[in-house]
């Protein structure tokens, strides 16, 4: 006996994920296209203006397509530090609970809960100050160095927030308040001198770009 029933059938022909924030980012004038299966945005304006922003101010890319995984269990957690996120290769292991775990940036034997997830990688300079003005998280440096995980309150909805280095933090929220966070973010992104860009602009560290193909 297999579990196999367990798995929604497919259509070949049936349309690519969408990310949560795809219409939101396109009518912020993103180029849309294809990467990891999904239609994300992969270009905001020129990577020139792209990467000065990452460079100078702040920029933040839509990373949805990164995979979550939820593994549940007793002793699930053991191993791991509370507070801290076990980064494994490109993959950080998140203890929220004594006997529940995300991983997310790998698919891992357990529940897929990507879908019920959006994420934005947030870089630059100014990447803390920006999620100061809309998180009651506390992400000083000397409080939240890097690898430090903060579940908790991100513009108001319940988020999680991974600082994978000193100037670049991955954020989960859920996927029905979407538009509402990219509105949030790009307010105060704007603010600051930055703004939306393409997930190539925000290559995390030990990482290659991946294939993209842009919408014709």
């Amino acid at each position: 006996m297999t579990l196999a029933f367990l798995t929604p059938a497919v259509a070949e022909d049936a349309p690519s994920p969408q990310s949560p924030f795809a219409g939101v980012a396109e009518r912020s004038g993103a180029r849309m296209g294809h990467r990891d299966g999904w239609r994300v945005p992969l270009e905001f304006g020129t990577a020139a203006d792209e990467q000065l922003a990452v460079r100078e101010f702040v920029g933040f890319a839509d990373v949805s397509p990164l995979p979550v995984t939820e593994i549940q269990g007793t002793g699930v957690a053991k191993g791991l530090t509370f507070g801290t996120a076990d980064r494994r290769d490109s993959t950080w292991w998140c203890p929220i609970t004594p006997t529940r775990v995300l991983v997310v940036g790998n698919h891992e034997p357990g529940l897929d809960v990507t879908t019920q997830f959006c994420a934005l990688r947030i870089r630059g300079p100014l990447a803390r100050p920006l999620m100061a003005r809309f998180c009651a998280l506390d992400l000083r440096p000397s409080v939240a160095p890097p690898t430090s995980l903060r579940p908790g309150s991100v513009a108001r909805t319940p988020g999680l927030v991974i600082v994978e280095e000193s100037d670049q933090l991955l954020v989960l929220v859920g996927a029905a308040v979407a538009e509402y966070v990219w509105d949030v973010v790009s307010d105060a992104a704007d603010r600051l001198g930055g703004g939306p860009i393409g997930a190539d602009a925000i290559i995390a560290e030990g990482r290659a770009p991946r294939e993209a193909v842009a919408d014709a």
